[in-house]
């Protein structure tokens, strides 16, 4: 599983005139299951997303996590981040979880994340979602586990 993180001053996801979610200081998070991922995978993922250390403490240092700052989470489901681009000059999304069973990973993953961090907001799963976002920093990070 592929969590690609963005610390953020604000961040919103609206698909048409919608906003389905939306966040002011904390992390987006684009979230994508891969083949073979697991409910454990998700678990492990959500806890290493949730602690680590991309927000600065009084010194500079990046050693603040989301929760440390009581920061927003928002998880847009991104399957484009599974893709094969070893070949070619179109990507391969074979290595994505199939629609069913990438919904069904990323509900559970947003689950986990409401029962563990008091603000979390989400895309909507396999929309036409327009992601706006002030990167802080900028700081990006690509977080993956594999089963």
């Amino acid at each position: 599983m592929i969590a690609l993180i963005q610390r953020v001053r604000r961040a919103e996801v609206r698909v048409g005139e919608r906003v389905t979610g939306a966040i002011d200081a904390g992390l987006l998070a684009l979230v994508c299951a891969e083949r073979g991922d697991t409910e454990a995978v998700a678990d492990k993922l959500l806890a290493k997303m949730l602690a680590y250390r991309v927000f600065s403490d009084a010194a500079g240092k990046m050693n603040l996590s989301v929760q440390n700052v009581n920061g927003g989470v928002l998880l847009v489901s991104q399957f484009t981040l599974a893709a094969d681009t070893s070949s070619g000059l179109r990507p391969s999304f074979t290595p994505a979880a199939p629609p069913d069973e990438g919904k069904r990973l990323f509900d559970y993953y947003v689950s986990r994340a409401r029962a563990s961090h008091p603000v979390v907001e989400t895309g909507e799963f396999g929309a036409d979602m327009q992601v706006s976002l002030v990167n802080d920093g900028p700081v990006t990070f690509w977080l993956q586990v594999r089963p």
